[in-house]
């Protein structure tokens, strides 16, 4: 197998896969070894893929370091290589997977998966829309129309908590338009919600689930940033917040049952370590892509630019993790989405929503490509690898 024939055409190539400048970031990811029965953090280079277990049990141990990077290429120097990426990344999809070599996994493991909501204006009236409506796409069309003609959606000037932000919350209000989401986009506290258990997370190359009774949800294409227990961010990853629009629309109390099912989060298709050539002002400044092709001939393009979220990724970090609350294995914080799909997909006015085998990908320059096929959450693999089995599978390899 090599990164220009791959298995499954529609996970495409290693290449892809890869950030823009190839192997020249600290690439850090995890590799399920079916001689071990268990996943080891590995670091990704132009001449391999190197086992970190013999010195780093998990990805959070690594990120705990001082110097995750500069850890991460020490330890690579003894550790055992596994393979090419290419062959890895071709042997990773479920369906053609040969069981008996490596394959990729979600990039990270014990730390808590967590997601940022209602970080940029479009998101929000896109939230204020689903309140309103509870669900229905049609009645959608018809409100999305008459809030941007009521305030527009250039928000971007407006910083959550200033006293601007108050006062077009008081003129939202005025016009019967507040609701809870405008709250956590122009209120001084942030959305951050769980959204998934620790070890949940899918991978790239493989399927993201929506439940069979949503009849409306998309794919909310983000950064996600690698946070230690001590609040530092470490580096970033991209990640895919599978959001069920139908059932969140019809009540935020139903927020984890819209976010949080059998593989509902994806995250990859690897983590690039903060070191000398690339850090937070390099988040800031990412654009990410989304591009959505479906078996009907469905194909929707967006972005989403991080120089317009509304509040900045260290504020958001300072939200999640503090005194107020810790996180002993640290955490990825997924940052929000200006994307809002309204694209309609069959009918006028019915907007966009997944069908199954859709593929989803997700690309940034500077974090390369994480790319999935939609199916049914009831139908994905079950997971069944939990934190108990980790440290079963670790202590018989007698790496704790």
């Amino acid at each position: 197998m090599t990164s220009t024939t791959p298995t499954t055409p529609w996970a495409g190539t290693a290449t892809e896969a890869l950030p823009g400048d190839g192997y020249a970031g600290t690439l850090v990811g995890r590799v399920w070894l079916p001689e071990a029965h268990g996943p080891s953090p590995v670091l990704v280079t132009n001449e391999g893929v190197f086992d970190l277990s013999h010195r780093f049990a998990t990805v959070s141990a690594l990120t705990e370091q001082a110097q995750p990077a500069v850890a991460a290429r020490e330890a690579a120097r003894d550790g055992a290589r596994l393979g090419g990426f290419d062959e890895i990344y071709a042997n990773t999809t479920t369906a053609t997977r040969d069981r008996s070599q490596p394959w990729l996994l979600a990039p990270v493991d014990l730390q808590v998966l967590k997601a940022a909501g209602v970080t940029f204006a479009v998101s929000m009236i896109e939230r204020v829309i689903e309140e309103r409506v509870r669900g229905d796409a049609e009645a959608a069309a018809r409100m999305r129309e008459s809030i941007l003609a009521e305030i527009g959606t250039d928000l971007r000037e407006v910083r959550p908590g200033s006293e601007a932000a108050i006062a077009l919350k008081e003129y939202l209000v005025g016009e019967g338009l507040w609701s809870q989401y405008l709250e956590v986009g122009i209120g001084p506290d942030a959305e951050i919600f769980t959204k998934g258990p620790s070890l949940s997370a899918m991978g790239t190359a493989v399927q993201v689930g929506v439940l069979s009774t949503s009849q409306w949800n998309n794919p909310e294409p983000e950064v996600a940033l690698i946070v230690d227990s001590a609040g530092r961010i470490v580096g970033a990853t991209l990640g895919n917040d599978v959001n069920l629009r139908d059932v969140e629309g019809r009540s935020a109390l139903l927020l984890p049952k819209a976010k949080d099912n059998n593989a509902s989060c994806a995250l990859g298709p690897l983590i690039r370590l903060f070191d000398d050539g690339f850090d937070l002002d390099a988040v800031r400044s990412m654009t990410v892509t989304l591009e959505i092709t479906g078996d009907d001939g469905f194909r929707l393009d967006g972005s989403s630019e991080m120089a317009q979220i509304s509040r900045d990724p260290l504020e958001l970090v300072g939200q999640l993790l503090g005194s107020h609350h810790q996180y002993p294995d640290g955490a990825v914080l997924m940052l929000g989405t200006m994307f809002a799909p309204i694209v309609d997909r069959d009918e006028p006015e019915r907007g966009f929503t997944h069908k199954t085998g859709d593929i989803v990908r997700i690309s940034s320059a500077r974090l390369g490509s994480l790319v999935n096929q939609v199916e049914q959450s009831e139908r994905c693999e079950p997971w069944q690898f939990g934190i108990g089995a980790l440290m079963a599978n670790l202590a018989r390899r007698q790496l704790l």
